[in-house]
């Protein structure tokens, strides 16, 4: 028996009043709840989310052309320009992360390699690439390989800089200016795509990541045959410049190590262009022109 507010009496269960008041109360019930349970579920991501800051623009650059980009990215977007080699997070304190890095080998910077291991799964991230010569492919690589750790992978953009790994050539000046100003165009349409949510993924599956992880254990031996002239003053740049502590000063003398990663930064940005490569003298040396040198490998 229950009591059969309809009725005001008790009533047997076959009451139809008694029974649509209870399915009506039992509705309204369940709809309170589903929305407690609601508010509860969006108070919680806010808690979580709540401390974020909106963009965070990871960037791995040795001769300005990634800062470049990123310094652009944080004009337009907002958000703090953060040196790869030098951060220790993972990317959970921003809503969005920019990452912007050259293309080595088809692939990436191995800072990047190991970075991407480690980033938040929850932020939307946005890969900017920029190659000297040809992409190869790197941006269905490094998309594939995010997607392997579960990053949340919104757009992968490419965009050609002038190119500094110069060690056998030289690229002509007029030729470094005209790739500038088609970079310029380039990330603005990048950006515009960015604004209105049109995003870019790489499509296809192939990618030369056998050949890019053969080239990366390589690297080491670029550092190898790195030496200092008699133009060598030891003002000791080329040790703060390595972002992977390859060079060192012993006995009065530039060491490098076995720990290079081909970035090439000591050897462009040797105020008295002493760093050569198989002992080959070369005179060209290149830093973007449009960053200060002494920004690079610093947090903006």
């Amino acid at each position: 028996m229950l009591y059969c507010k309809a009725t005001a009496e008790i009533a047997p269960k076959k009451c139809k009043k008694h029974f649509f008041g209870i399915k009506t109360r039992f509705f309204i019930f369940s709809c309170q709840k589903f929305y407690i349970n609601t508010c509860i579920l969006r108070i919680k991501a806010m808690e979580q989310t709540g401390n974020r800051q909106k963009n965070g623009i990871l960037y791995f650059s040795s001769t300005g052309n990634s800062l470049f980009i990123a310094k652009k990215v944080q004009k337009r977007f907002g958000g703090d320009v953060i040196y790869i080699p030098a951060y220790r997070g993972n990317g959970g304190e921003f809503e969005k992360i920019f990452l912007v890095t050259p293309i080595y080998s088809f692939g990436m910077p191995a800072h990047v390699y190991e970075l991407l291991p480690k980033l938040d799964r929850t932020a939307e991230l946005i890969v900017i690439q920029n190659y000297g010569g040809m992409a190869g492919g790197a941006d269905r690589l490094i998309y594939r390989y995010a997607r392997r750790f579960g990053l949340n992978v919104k757009s992968v953009y490419t965009l050609k800089m002038p190119e500094n790994y110069t060690l056998t050539f030289t690229v002509p000046k007029f030729y470094i200016k005209s790739t500038l100003k088609k970079a310029e165009r380039r990330l603005n349409d990048i950006f515009a795509r960015i604004e209105n949510k049109q995003y870019v993924l790489p499509t296809g599956t192939k990618t030369k990541e056998k050949l890019y992880l053969k080239n990366m254990a390589n690297w080491h031996l670029i550092g190898e045959r790195f030496s200092v002239t008699e133009n060598c003053v030891l003002c000791k740049k080329c040790l703060t410049v390595c972002p992977s502590g390859n060079i060192e000063f012993s006995e009065g003398k530039i060491v490098f190590g076995s720990r290079c990663v081909a970035c090439l930064g000591c050897y462009h940005r040797c105020p008295q262009k002493a760093i050569v490569y198989n002992k080959k003298r070369k005179k060209d040396r290149y830093v973007n022109p449009d960053v200060t040198e002494s920004e690079i490998g610093k947090n903006l």
